[in-house]
């Protein structure tokens, strides 16, 4: 099973996030993995070229427009190629990493990975499974100023991602032991990939 790991935090050192990812990775046990680092590696912003060129048929795109979709088509491949995508994802202001939204941004294209039917919109990016580990000073994971994991679900679930679980970490500022020993539980509780597809 293929896994896609998108790691966010902008610390690099001590991440609470990245060390869920780490621990989320060896609990699935799968060795196929593609990792990207959005804070070692940052994305584009769209751009004018960009918005213009996902509504242009591929045959009719200018040199430059296939070229302003070159990272996006990228992204749009290791997320198809994955089983399962693994997110890691801060909240940094009641929100997601300005670094995950870049990625959104240039993944989520219509006609690619979701399109407008007669019946409503429609997900194309489907029977993934998404495991997003969050992590937050003191807001709580649903809390009515979390804007980060009910806009990852929504927006995965725009695309057709809506097996999505979430790992928290909520509590870092008041209780880190006890919030860090309930997120490792959370892990630790998850199924290999082998034993949901055996269920």
């Amino acid at each position: 099973m293929a896994i896609l790991r998108i790691d966010s935090s902008a610390n690099t050192n001590d991440s609470v996030t990245r060390a869920l990812t780490d621990r989320i990775i060896a609990k699935l046990g799968d060795t196929n993995v593609t990792v990207r680092d959005l804070a070692l590696e940052p994305l584009p912003q769209i751009t004018q070229t960009w918005a213009v060129a996902r509504v242009t048929p591929e045959e009719d795109r200018a040199p430059e427009q296939t070229e302003a979709l070159k990272e996006s088509d990228k992204l749009v491949a290791e997320m198809m190629a994955a089983d399962t995508i693994v997110i890691g994802a801060p909240m940094y202001n009641f929100s997601i990493p300005a670094a995950l939204k870049a990625w959104i941004d240039l993944v989520a294209r219509v006609g690619v990975t979701f399109r407008y039917t007669e019946a409503g919109p429609e997900g194309l990016v489907k029977g993934k499974r998404v495991i997003i580990a969050m992590a937050s000073g003191g807001t709580p994971a649903g809390a009515p100023v979390d804007f980060n994991t009910p806009y990852l679900k929504t927006v995965l679930g725009f695309m057709g991602m809506d097996d999505v679980t979430i790992i928290s970490a909520d509590a870092l500022a008041t209780d880190p032991e006890a919030t860090m020993a309930n997120a490792h539980t959370a892990v630790d509780a998850l199924q290999s990939s082998d034993a949901r597809k055996a269920a």
